[in-house]
């Protein structure tokens, strides 16, 4: 039993915080784990036995680390720049990564991100800050992704792949080596990806070609 006098305290009580809970128990770096979400109805509910103590105002109240875990980068991106606004420094962000995962000498995880069991990264890659990547993630040489995507289940990334800002690749889609997923774009799960993708639009497909509607994932 975790005897610390650390507190970690997750923002916004998602499918992705239960993960996390079920990471750091595995970690057993903290003696205190709470949750706080916008959602009045959640106040004062546990989730897998974790306390949603209220809004984020609370964060105010403790010394605690915090994890954003919104599933949304956009999400994910506008709640740190709420907490940002509450005082809360970029030191208070923990990279949670679970123990399967290797960070081989020459890669780099940014404060904040969520790397998932068995997510693989090989060489020179960098990750940036509140990323999330979910189980089976594969990250090739020389990869970077940047703050806020979100790389969900089996995608894979050839080598130089480039992923912009709050950008979400999808489940099991993959990318070509050299590439460009731009800022907030969607590839949709089970896509595979030839031509660089641009900011802001939508893509699924094998291969992959823009959506005129929707959103793919």
């Amino acid at each position: 039993m975790n005897t610390s006098d650390r507190t970690l305290i997750l923002v916004a009580a998602s499918g992705l915080a239960r993960e996390v809970i079920a990471v750091e128990r595995t970690l057993d770096r903290y003696g205190r784990m709470f949750l706080v979400d916008d959602d009045r109805r959640l106040w004062g509910a546990t989730i897998d036995d974790v306390l949603v103590l209220g809004d984020l105002n609370h964060v105010q109240a403790r010394d605690a680390d915090l994890v954003v875990c919104a599933g949304q980068g956009r999400v994910r991106r506008d709640i740190v720049t709420r907490l940002a606004a509450l005082g809360v420094a970029p030191d208070r962000y923990p990279a949670v990564v679970h123990p399967s995962v290797d960070i081989p000498v020459g890669c780099r995880v940014g404060g904040g991100s969520i790397l998932l069991a068995q997510t693989v990264l090989t060489g020179a890659v960098r990750v940036g800050r509140h990323v999330v990547a979910m189980p089976h993630v594969t990250l090739t040489h020389e990869v970077v992704v940047e703050d806020y995507a979100t790389l969900c289940a089996g995608s894979s990334l050839g080598g130089s792949v480039l992923v912009g800002q709050a950008a979400y690749v999808g489940m099991n889609a993959s990318v070509r080596q050299g590439l460009e997923i731009g800022p907030d774009a969607v590839l949709g799960m089970g896509a595979v990806l030839v031509r660089s993708l641009p900011a802001g639009e939508t893509w699924a497909g094998v291969p992959a070609r823009p959506l005129a509607l929707g959103v793919a994932g």
